[in-house]
């Protein structure tokens, strides 16, 4: 039977990738990779030769009905992404829904995520978060911002390094200088940051320094002690 399997890849460091993982790498007929160059370096790592084929956002509209006719035709596939787990802020969804609305099975396989780690170290309640992803740049993000200064969950944010300080500065216009935070940047790489405070420290501190890497903001929830 023909399966796509969704499969995380780290987000740094190359040990955090699971053993099932890289079997899977290695059996599949074809891996579709968000940027095949990146991936590359991920394959030659661990020794797998499968072939690879680019999906990402710019063309997965476009490629979506050859690969589920390849699918359909018994080709045993696997999609990752740059870092991460597809789908979360990485294209994936479109494939997915395509593959469940054509019978084929989808299996996404448990792994390396920026979020979770981010969540679970920031000391904020995590039972319950909400995840909002990637702010629009420009037009809506005021409104977004609105919308979760009033969230009485823990929000979980990602955001560019270059656009981290106008952000936080942006959400203190919104829930005050004192609401708590924790930003988390380059997640499991050698120069990890956890950066935890009121909004104006945590601003401060990224005000006087070069911001670098892939970065996650956890906001505390409103009325949280």
């Amino acid at each position: 039977m023909s399966r796509l399997y969704i499969i995380p890849t780290p987000i740094g460091n190359l040990e955090d990738i699971t053993l099932r993982a890289i079997r899977l790498l290695k059996e599949v007929d074809l891996i579709l990779a968000e940027d095949t160059r990146t991936t590359a370096k991920l394959l030659q790592h661990f020794s797998i030769e499968t072939r690879m084929q680019s999906h990402h956002q710019h063309n997965e509209h476009r490629s979506l009905t050859p690969i589920i006719e390849q699918l359909k035709n018994g080709t045993q596939m696997a999609l990752v992404s740059d870092a991460g787990t597809p789908g979360i802020s990485d294209p994936g969804f479109l494939l997915c829904r395509a593959c469940l609305e054509n019978d084929i099975e989808v299996e996404c396989l448990p792994g390396a995520t920026a979020l979770i780690p981010a969540l679970v170290n920031s000391g904020f309640p995590c039972d319950r978060f909400f995840f909002e992803g990637f702010l629009p740049q420009k037009k809506g993000k005021q409104t977004r911002l609105k919308y979760l200064a009033e969230s009485p969950y823990t929000v979980v944010l990602y955001e560019s390094p270059f656009r981290l300080v106008k952000t936080l500065t942006q959400l203190i216009e919104h829930v005050g200088v004192e609401r708590r935070v924790s930003v988390s940047r380059e997640l499991s790489k050698k120069f990890e940051e956890n950066v935890r405070g009121t909004l104006q420290e945590v601003v401060t501190y990224f005000q006087q320094k070069k911001v670098k890497g892939e970065i996650v903001i956890v906001l505390e929830g409103k009325g949280k002690a």
